[in-house]
């Protein structure tokens, strides 16, 4: 699924060209959940796009699109060169109301179009049949570039393909080495279909892990490098939550360490299972 790049630079070299790309998405963004200081998060965002990032990541129920777009629009960066993406909430799927909410979302970020859309949860007022004929509308007319969906199980994406014209582009759900998603993995490769990974700190566990702190004193670098690493390996794209400097440029750097087969192995045998992200109305 990844397109060839060439071999990855030193920190110090790292580039928005450095980062590998899948279909046009940069395998490494912002993720924005939880960044609700409106200063604070357009801080982020300008700060991550002048730093090199180009995937930006937000959601209706964030309630910082406004401060994401106030980000976009103080960086120095084309908005033609970011990917873009936001989430339908599971209150606003009705077919009007998903057209009427993706409009505000749109004057909220300042663009005239997203480069992603998701259906957040399959959820509430989600209904395979209308949300997504609001959706195939909406990429029909260019608005959104793709459609993706989230916190979907494959018996959801195979019903939504079968209402949808468009393909599906993403399924973005909690992937990290304690949630390693094979089966989703394995059904989106099948399917040509990306996996977009939130929380892939597991919102700060993964400094916990032994085994992630081993391979992480081998090569000199944070724990938090050697989880964003390993989902790259599995071709896995992150999004993962900063809002200080400090963490962005750490999880930036994360582009210049390539895990060998014995990390790899390591990681794959982790033998205990912890969801981060488990609300009531969750599908599994």
């Amino acid at each position: 699924m990844i397109e060839p790049v060439a071999q990855l630079m030193s920190s110090s070299e790292l580039t928005p060209e450095s980062v590998p790309s899948t279909k046009g998405m940069p395998m490494l963004g912002l993720g924005t959940w939880e960044n609700e200081d409106p200063d604070q998060c357009a801080e982020s965002v300008r700060t991550a796009l002048e730093m090199g990032y180009r995937h930006i990541d937000t959601a209706q129920a964030y309630g910082n699109e406004d401060a994401v777009g106030e980000g976009i629009a103080a960086a120095d960066v084309d908005r033609s060169d970011i990917f873009l993406a936001t989430k339908v909430w599971i209150s606003n799927l009705d077919y009007e109301d998903v057209l009427e909410t993706t409009q505000e979302s749109l004057d909220k970020l300042g663009t005239d179009y997203l480069d992603l859309l998701y259906v957040h949860w399959p959820s509430r007022t989600y209904e395979p049949d209308a949300t997504l004929e609001a959706f195939d509308e909406l990429y029909d007319e260019g608005t959104i570039r793709n459609i993706g969906v989230s916190n979907f199980e494959p018996r959801h994406i195979d019903e939504a393909r079968e209402h949808l014209d468009a393909p599906i582009f993403a399924n973005q759900v909690e992937t990290h080495p304690m949630l390693q998603q094979t089966e989703l993995r394995d059904y989106a490769d099948e399917h040509d279909i990306e996996i977009v990974a939130y929380s892939p700190l597991a919102r700060g566990d993964v400094f916990e892990m032994d085994v992630l702190s081993e391979i992480a004193e081998k090569h000199g670098v944070s724990e938090a490098q050697v989880s964003l690493a390993w989902l790259r390996a599995n071709d896995v794209t992150a999004i993962p939550k900063a809002t200080s400097e400090a963490h962005i440029r750490d999880n930036w750097e994360s582009l210049s360490l390539e895990l060998d087969d014995e990390d790899l192995e390591r990681i794959a045998n982790v033998d205990r299972t912890r969801r981060k992200v488990d609300p009531g109305f969750a599908p599994w």
